[in-house]
């Protein structure tokens, strides 16, 4: 059985482009980076303490996903906003710069392998009105630098280099990978 450690529903919408044949498993864990850890082995790190938790509720054989992403601004980890305000000022943050989105994915099996995706996103200017309008539009709570790029804010987005879907949050494209190594026959 292949099981997807994650409660969001963006991920499963992506996964389910892939496989029909998962089950979810809703896992907490702690989203907060260490002192001076890079954005790349913070998101590592998180999506393997996800995974971590997902197998020790899984039996002997099951595969489980696990994915985090993460909003790097100059080298910057920004998380998930704490409130609307802190949403509103993340997306100023962002307003005419460009910002890196980094994804890890790991599949665990009884053997463990994973992939780093790296994105760019260019925002344009936007307006204070244009970021209230979105934080009360949309539910940038949830979302690693208070948007998403499948939403309203596609509107901020001048361009972006990468992976669509992971920037969304599961890079179709190495888990399809991942999964296949593992010997899984896909859609």
């Amino acid at each position: 059985m292949i099981f997807l450690a994650s409660k969001s529903p963006r991920r499963k919408q992506l996964l389910s482009k892939i496989t029909g044949d998962f089950e979810t498993l809703d896992i907490n864990v702690e989203e907060v980076p260490q002192p001076g850890e890079a954005p790349e082995d913070y998101v590592l790190r998180v999506a393997m303490d996800k995974a971590n938790m997902a197998k020790r509720r899984t039996h002997e054989g099951d595969i489980v996903i696990a994915a985090d992403t993460e909003v790097a601004l100059n080298g910057t980890i920004m998380g998930k906003p704490a409130n609307e305000n802190d949403a509103i000022d993340m997306l100023g943050r962002l307003s005419g710069k460009s910002h890196e989105v980094i994804s890890a994915v790991i599949i665990l099996s009884d053997k463990l392998a994973y992939r780093i995706n790296k994105s760019m996103v260019y925002f344009r200017q936007t307006t204070e009105q244009e970021r209230q309008w979105y934080c009360k539009t949309y539910s940038p709570l949830d979302k690693a630098g208070a948007y998403g790029i499948q939403d309203g804010a596609a509107a901020f987005i001048d361009r972006f280099e990468g992976s669509y879907s992971g920037v969304m949050g599961l890079p179709l494209n190495e888990t399809r990978q991942l999964l296949q190594q593992s010997g899984l026959m896909l859609k």
